[in-house]
């Protein structure tokens, strides 16, 4: 054995492995969580939203994306570009301003943090004398004006963040210039709002808490005019010509000011409450925006009224008779109006409205009538229901990608045909060299089609598999939808909706085959679904069939879920991936595993009882095995029956685990029944994720487990194969199981040509049984053909696209479990060669995957190699069949148990884990397949200011992508942990334990863990569409 882990140094080899294999992680797929602020440039057409853990992110044009880092960490509560330039302003929550910019480095930009700043009061003052409220970058690009809570406004020249106290105005220098009246009444507090006159330089609107707004000038240091409202001031805003200030209230009023020289003290030209007169929630922000054709739009947050509408999150839309109060499902962070960008226009003309939810973001259209949604080609809401499952797909044919499309593009006919508006920089990347796509099922039983070939993640498709049940909300009820004559006039907006009607309808399996368009599904309850994708609408009944995993076994009985009840007759589905058959697995328990082999038209599936195989062509059973062991009872009772005694087992598993630490790891004699089932539950944990939480790794024989350890019958793995199975003269279609227990399950299988395929059933007979010594759960199985090469997927060879698997040589079995990999011959199935990963390091296997590396100097040498991810977030390179270990590079935090648990390999060697709820970290572990964003914004090229176009029906521009350093780790490097993802929901083995662990967990950043301040950028590749 140690000949195979103590090799000699070869550095021809090392030099190969240079050109083989690097580590990067390279781009963040989907919305930034916990966002916290928003910024725009209308000059450089660049939107940045700043988290609550301190990250800055900035979007351009599709492709266009910069990340960047506070070293404090602290929330980011402003975000201001300055006028004109390259450079940026954050506040965050400690009080601290940072001053970014966007440099041309090497040919593309870098967003770098260049200095920081505290104000600091005079000695002995209060806190809140300088606790910073408002921000007004000068359009002079040289100065900064800062409201605090204490009414001052002070004066910071740039760069260099340099207090010019001589220009502070005071709220005593304010006092002094405003009539008798006016000064008996607690005008000042905070500042509420600062805005620079937008025709003249020179002046300043001032608003206060308290209701008082001032015009103040900056050269004669005095006030120009003053208006004084009786309700407290929210925020306040200049007509674009200066002749009239818009404010708004706490009392979910607005009031309209005239700024002339006739009156100094006068009466609001119009006040109004929009949705009263019942008391109503305060308006925090408002814009009055003229238009060419004379009729402005106001636009405003809040102002909902209190009583039965206090708890909605609304912007409100005012233009032309029309008024619509959008609807968020989530709490709105901040909003913008982009509109006329040139400061010499005359009129607003606003074609856009951008919204920063808690949970999506959301743009509206102004130009077109109805005011509908523009799709987003980036920032995607991933988590609009929570992530369960996801699946890579590498390479996929023109045709089924041009499919999938047209099937895509039949769902958005609801979104704006304007091109995206938010056009800022230049990408500078090529083109993918292939489309890939990336399934991600939720729990409200849809799976979503992703274009994950480049660095921007785009909605294709969304698959739908709730029609095929009956659930207690009918798929045709609108609960958005109102009548014309309804007060507020609601409309819904986004995608973010994270309540779904039954937890059954999860998806827990995905599985797709590229070149025959077959896709298998399986959920919460049991349910298998194959679908084929049909480029019409059709009407047409789902048959069922039922799979009894059980065999009738006595003293067996189900606590769980019941199982979902299919939806009877007939049923619509529109053109895309249509279900033509349910297998409803006895009991109803979470399918576990799922493998489809398209060319043989079989699918098999697993769950905590057995496994079957189905022949979707003939509709019929080919057979079901049980795995259960007697002493398998927690396997009946299913997730959902435990949550009543959560907390005791949750208190249970935690205190066995205590004990297993102080006592070496000893087991324990067994007690009475419920002791036995706590210790079950624990024993459970341990092996599938809290175990992150032990002690620092050592070096350890691998212990054997006890056929009586619980989930032992628990299916983890499904493999078909083409091999030799029983003798070394002919080789059979064969189904390969691997289980918790360490057991290995071989099936030959036969499979009656395609003229007879009708006619004869498909045979199966169990030839093989494997029991792993050290019995640890088996998570992966590979044939290798005779040269060594894992077996083509089903139709790769009949489409040309693969060599056909050498028949000569003998085939190698590889088994891989949590704790060791193992090569056998075949048919024999004698062991031949093995690596024990636990004796060397002390971690386990959580995911594997087959990749082939490409050379980046010899185009046409590659390897095929295992990518292995283990519980301590560690991913390692392991050669087949020699089972030598290439690279190991450090990835995940080991206490993320849910980024961990979320992690697919691609087939090129690249990766996705969820970080948070809302966001995939992609990586690569190749140098030739690696994307790598590049992009330019450049402040000196003169930029246009024209509006997006409509009307070309097309919807966004279809080149999509994100822009971020690619942060490389060679294999001698040390890298610090990634960020921590606390909250996605995804039903791994561990079930209801890892949900309710992240739950305890509490809300985090995502980005608490990352190493640098300072972020490399680049541009996105474009999304490669096919026939889009």
């Amino acid at each position: 054995m140690r000949r195979f882990l103590r090799t000699g140094h070869d550095p021809a080899r090392e030099r190969l492995k240079r050109d083989l294999f690097q580590f990067n992680k390279t781009v963040e797929h989907g919305f930034p969580h916990q966002p916290s602020a928003l910024g725009y440039s209308p000059s450089l057409r660049i939107l940045a939203i700043g988290t609550r853990s301190g990250a800055v992110k900035l979007y351009g044009a599709p492709g266009v994306e910069f990340m960047g880092l506070h070293r404090e960490n602290n929330a980011v509560m402003q975000i201001h570009f300055l006028p004109g330039q390259c450079e940026l302003v954050t506040l965050l929550d400690d009080n601290s301003l940072h001053l970014w910019s966007l440099k041309v480095k090497g040919g593309v930009s870098e967003l770098q943090e260049e200095e920081s700043f505290i104000l600091r009061g005079p000695p002995g003052a209060a806190p809140s004398a300088t606790q910073i409220t408002e921000i007004l970058p000068h359009s002079s690009r040289e100065l900064l004006y800062l409201g605090t809570e204490s009414g001052s406004v002070f004066v910071v020249q740039l760069p260099g963040f340099r207090t010019l106290d001589d220009r502070t105005i005071s709220s005593d220098s304010v006092l002094q210039w405003l009539p008798e009246e006016a000064r008996h009444r607690r005008v000042f507090e905070m500042v509420e709002a600062l805005q620079e006159h937008p025709r003249d330089p020179n002046q300043i609107l001032i608003g206060y808490s308290r209701g008082l707004v001032v015009v103040w000038d900056l050269q004669g240091s005095r006030v120009l005019y003053h208006f004084l409202s009786s309700q407290q001031l929210e925020n306040a805003s200049w007509q674009r010509d200066g002749s009239l200030i818009v404010t708004c209230h706490s009392d979910g009023s607005h009031c309209q000011w005239s700024v002339c020289s006739d009156s100094r003290s006068p009466e609001p030209l119009r006040s109004s409450i929009p949705y009263g007169p019942f008391p109503c929630k305060a308006i925090t922000k408002i814009f009055w925006l003229t238009t060419r054709q004379g009729l402005p739009f106001t636009i405003f947050q809040g102002g909902m009224p209190r009583a039965s509408y206090g708890d909605r999150h609304c912007i409100s839309v005012v233009h032309n008779g029309q008024q619509t109060a959008f609807d968020f499902t989530s709490r709105v962070i901040d909003f913008t109006v982009l509109s006329e960008a040139d400061p010499a226009a005359a009129f607003d003309d606003p074609y856009a409205l951008v919204v920063l939810a808690e949970e999506e973001l959301v743009v509206i259209d102004l130009q077109t009538a109805g005011w509908p949604q523009v799709q987003l080609p980036y920032l995607a809401s991933l988590h609009c229901s929570a992530i369960t499952c996801s699946h890579h797909v590498s390479n996929i044919p023109l045709k089924l990608w041009e499919r999938v499309i047209a099937a895509g593009s039949r769902q958005n006919l609801h979104f704006s045909t304007m091109e995206w508006p938010i056009d800022g920089g230049t990408s500078l990347a090529p083109p993918p060299p292939q489309r890939d796509l990336l399934l991600t099922g939720h729990e409200d039983g849809t799976v979503r089609f992703w274009d994950a070939s480049g660095v921007c993640l785009r909605l294709l498709y969304k698959l739908s598999t709730v029609k095929v049940f009956l659930t207690d909300t009918d798929p045709n009820e609108n609960l958005s939808a109102q009548g014309e004559d309804e007060w507020p006039p609601l409309r819904k907006v986004g995608s973010f909706d994270p309540y779904s009607d039954d937890p059954r309808l999860g998806i827990q399996k995905i599985f797709l085959c590229k070149y025959s368009g077959y896709l298998a599904v399986a959920g919460t309850a049991g349910q298998v679904l194959v679908l084929e994708l049909n480029d019409e609408a059709a009407e047409h009944a789902v048959e069922q069939a039922e799979a009894d995993l059980l065999q009738d076994q006595e003293g067996y009985r189900w606590k769980g879920h019941e199982r979902l009840a299919a939806r009877p007759g007939p049923v619509c589905f529109e053109a895309g991936f249509q279900p033509f058959v349910l297998v409803q697995c006895q009991p109803p328990a979470v399918v576990t595993s799922l493998a489809l082999h398209s060319e043989w038209r079989l699918v098999a599936f697993g769950t905590s009882h057995g496994f079957g195989l189905f022949d979707h062509q003939q509709r019929r059973q080919v057979f079901v095995k049980c795995t259960l062991h007697p002493s398998d009872q927690l396997a009946l009772e299913g997730p959902l029956s435990r949550v009543k005694s959560l907390k005791k087992s949750l208190r249970q598993s935690f205190r066995r685990m205590r004990r297993s630490r102080v006592s070496g790891h000893k087991r324990r004699p067994g007690g009475p029944m419920g002791e036995a089932q706590a210790q079950a539950v624990s024993t459970k944990a341990e092996r599938t994720g809290l175990q992150n939480m032990e002690l620092a790794p050592v070096q350890r024989k691998i212990e054997a487990r006890s056929a009586e350890d619980s989930f032992t019958g628990f299916v983890r793995t499904l493999y078909f194969a083409d091999t030799y199975l029983r003798d070394s003269s002919r080789h059979c279609p064969s189904l390969w199981a691997g289980t918790n227990g360490g057991t290995v399950y071989a099936f030959s299988l036969r499979v009656p040509p395609a003229e007879r395929r009708m006619d004869e059933l498909v045979r199966a007979e169990q030839a093989k049984e494997i029991q792993l010594m050290h019995r640890a759960p088996v998570v992966g199985i590979l044939v290798l053909d005779g040269h060594s090469v894992p077996l083509p997927e089903p139709l790769e060879v009949a489409h040309d696209l693969s060599k056909s698997p050498d028949m000569q040589g003998s085939h190698q079995l590889l088994v891989v479990s949590e704790e060791q990999f193992k090569v056998f011959t075949l048919p024999k199935v004698s062991a031949k060669l093995k690596l024990k990963l636990t004796a060397l390091e002390g971690s386990r296997v959580r995911r594997v995957g087959v990749a082939h590396f490409g050379s980046c100097r010899a185009e046409d040498y590659g390897e095929h190699h295992l990518a292995v991810l283990t519980n301590l977030g560690d991913i390692q390179v392991v050669s087949m069949p020699l089972l030598k270990p290439q690279v190991r590079y450090s990835c995940i935090r080991r206490e993320d148990v849910s980024g961990i648990a979320s992690c697919v390999f691609t087939r090129y060697g690249q990766g996705f884990y969820l970080i948070s709820p809302s966001e995939f970290e992609r990586f690569s572990l190749s140098t030739k397949w690696l994307v790598e964003p590049r992009c330019l914004v450049d402040s000196t090229k003169t930029k246009n200011y024209n509006r997006p176009s409509n009307g070309n029906g097309t919807g966004p521009k279809r080149t999509s992508g994100q822009v971020r350093n690619s942060r490389s780790q060679s294999d001698s490097e040390e890298k610090k942990p990634g960020p921590v993802m606390e909250h996605a929901l995804l039903n791994d083995e561990s079930g209801v334990l890892k949900e309710i662990q992240s739950t305890l967990e509490g809300d985090r950043g995502s980005y608490s863990h990352r190493r640098s301040h300072r972020v490399a950028v680049g541009c996105s590749l474009g999304n490669g569409e096919g026939g889009s």
